[in-house]
């Protein structure tokens, strides 16, 4: 999906939520972001840090990153009109990202899978 202000290409994400664990909020920022549900995996995959702009400044944030595998993809959602949306490979997505850090995490992803599989 694309950022809603700059437009690159990036995951669904979001800021750590009180009370909830990161697993859980993450499937909540992927539902509201991109309107995917599914299973969530227990642990992050793994972590890239990246520059967000804020509206007079920079901030260095770390991401832990969740695994969702989506089992439905909905008709309606919170952000689906201030985003683009699309599929891709996950070579593809390795390359398309702008962050350096999340294009290796997507790529050590293809890795991991190819290897379980």
């Amino acid at each position: 999906m694309t950022s809603r202000t700059t437009r690159r290409w990036i995951v669904p994400k979001g800021w750590p939520m009180k009370g909830r664990k990161d697993r859980d909020a993450a499937a909540q920022e992927a539902r509201e972001e991109a309107g995917v549900l599914g299973r969530i995996s227990e642990k992050p995959t793994g972590r890239y840090t990246y520059w967000k702009r804020m509206s007079d400044h920079f901030a260095l944030c770390e991401v832990k990153l969740y695994v969702l595998e989506v089992e439905q993809q909905l008709d309606s959602f919170a952000e689906q009109h201030e985003r683009d949306l699309r599929w891709f490979k996950l070579a593809d997505a390795a390359d398309l990202v702008d962050e350096p850090e999340l294009g290796t995490a997507i790529r050590n992803l293809e890795t991991r899978l190819a290897l379980a599989a």
